[in-house]
């Protein structure tokens, strides 16, 4: 079933989903593609706040894990979201699609610091925002990130680009029995313990009743699909 489509939304983009094919790093290739969608979405009036992760570049637990300290980690894993928002935003201007970066930390002259305000005049002026630099706090993932910039902009949905169809009761590229799940609520998300954002991202949006989708990115046309709200992965709700 077709609904009608988000007025405004926030798209939640990991690091990793911008390497590509590539193992490390940014893949122009995967940027201009989404890129592409984004500017498919943007000439149907759709407001989008887009938050970018960083574990292509730098993950703080893994650094933490490797005897870092964790709050430092965190700190460099913010730094390499910046990168990402910014090669994100290079790529939708070369697209067409005016795009703003702000961030959660002090970049000096390099992006704007995030103010919600001016967030807002930015997306009612038809701009792509990116939000970088998570929550500005370490300990926090950039999936909490994406919830409360998702609820500070008043967005409809929640929109987490990921690389499998949707939700699914395991990991589905290493156990082939892996159920599909089209349908779920909050509390049986955080019951289950199912990996899909962090518990605080869905206690976020549970709360504030946030739909969250959980698609796959790396089907062409599949970011406007589920931008138009067509039905297209997975959905958490506070059910019927």
């Amino acid at each position: 079933m077709i609904l009608p489509p988000y007025k405004r939304i926030l798209l939640k983009l990991s690091g990793e989903a911008l390497m590509g094919v590539e193992s490390f790093g940014l893949s122009p290739q995967m940027l201009d593609e989404v890129s592409k969608e984004l500017f498919a979405v943007s000439r149907q009036g759709i407001e989008i706040g887009i938050v970018v992760g960083g574990g292509n570049i730098f993950r703080g637990i893994k650094g933490a894990a490797s005897g870092m300290d964790r709050a430092v980690a965190d700190q460099m894993g913010m730094l390499a979201t910046v990168i990402n928002a910014l090669a994100l935003k290079d790529a939708l201007l070369r697209s067409g699609v005016d795009a703003r970066v702000m961030s959660a930390i002090d970049v000096g002259k390099i992006v704007e610091p995030f103010v919600r305000e001016g967030a807002i005049e930015h997306l009612q002026a038809g701009r792509v925002v990116i939000f970088a630099a998570g929550t500005g706090n370490p300990f926090f993932t950039t999936d909490t990130a994406a919830a409360l910039r998702a609820l500070e902009i008043k967005a409809d949905a929640l929109l987490k680009a990921t690389s499998v169809d949707g939700i699914y009761d395991k990991d589905p590229k290493s156990a082939p029995d892996a159920v599909y799940i089209p349908a779920i609520t909050y509390q049986k998300v955080l019951e289950q313990g199912l990996k899909v954002m962090d518990a605080t991202a869905i206690a976020l949006s549970r709360d504030a009743a946030l739909p969250v989708v959980v698609f796959n990115m790396r089907k062409p046309g599949n970011v406007v699909r589920a931008v138009l709200n067509q039905d297209i992965g997975s959905i958490i709700s506070k059910g019927d």
